[in-house]
């Protein structure tokens, strides 16, 4: 049988433009006269049209598989759920950020993923300004130096945690959280272990509070030059430790965390407490 020629009026440049780059969804009309068109053109863009649907349905159940828990509270008469994530438990400086975000019943965002696997800035606050767009409600929870400092890293995270639940603007019927369960707030909760790669939002909290703390380490990256904020977001690589050690430690810095004492003096080096030794031992004779 012979194949059908494309028609003129619809050339693959345009189909190109229509379907890959704008992302249409591609009729079936269209695939069935490119599969008859001869032309190693057509036939490589129809390939990169199944292979964009094979990576849309793949995408489609990896959502869905996301929105399981959700699925399961919105059966069970739950309309409101947040998710809630942190971000900056580990880095120098800074303080911690919290995102809760209500997503609506069904809810599929694309690329929606645990911050940590999305590598390009741009593209994560992308997202987040989807969810924001997109969200039923959607706060940020901060946790000061101050909080830090007072309370210990951990409780200032579930501190930072809570703030952002009782900043949504819609109170939520449940939450579920990333590994822990947050004190003091009245609604039935659930921790879940690596939560943002499990919970669609769970991952939508993440996404809001990775970027509103980028965007702070950004700003301080401006007010602090040289200690490359920016790029390393407080955390302790090799280039902030040598910021620290050349510039000194910041009134953003955590004066509890073990490298900041050391900086200032608070922590004495190993060979200090070796020396120190011998004259404890002779102290107790």
């Amino acid at each position: 049988m012979a194949r059908r020629s494309a028609p003129e009026s619809l050339p693959l440049a345009k189909l190109r433009q229509r379907y890959l780059a704008d992302g249409r969804s591609v009729p079936r009309h269209v695939l069935a006269q490119l599969e008859d068109d001869e032309r190693q053109g057509a036939q490589a863009l129809l390939k990169a049209l199944r292979s964009r649907q094979a990576d849309n349905r793949a995408e489609g159940q990896r959502l869905r598989h996301m929105l399981k828990f959700e699925t399961a509270l919105w059966g069970e008469g739950h309309v409101h759920i947040a998710g809630v994530d942190e971000a900056g438990m580990a880095p120098l400086a800074g303080p911690i950020c919290a995102g809760a975000a209500i997503l609506p019943r069904g809810y599929k965002l694309k690329d929606l993923d645990d911050s940590k696997k999305i590598l390009d800035e741009a593209k994560r606050d992308d997202l987040a300004a989807a969810v924001k767009r997109d969200a039923v409600a959607w706060a940020i929870g901060w946790a000061s130096l101050e909080d830090i400092d007072s309370l210990n890293i951990y409780h200032a995270g579930l501190l930072a945690m809570r703030r952002a639940v009782e900043g949504l603007a819609v109170p939520p019927d449940y939450v579920l959280v990333d590994a822990r369960k947050i004190p003091g707030i009245p609604q039935p909760q659930r921790g879940i272990i690596k939560g943002d790669a499990q919970s669609l939002s769970i991952a939508a909290g993440a996404i809001l509070a990775k970027t509103s703390r980028d965007h702070l380490l950004h700003e301080w990256d401006e007010k602090y030059p040289g200690y490359g904020f920016a790029s390393h977001k407080g955390y302790p690589t090799p280039e902030h430790l040598d910021a620290i050690a050349r510039l000194g430690v910041l009134e953003i810095h955590r004066k509890s965390f073990t490298p900041i004492k050391k900086a200032l003096g608070l922590i004495p080096e190993q060979e200090e407490l070796f020396e120190l030794a011998p004259a404890k031992k002779a102290a107790r004779r």
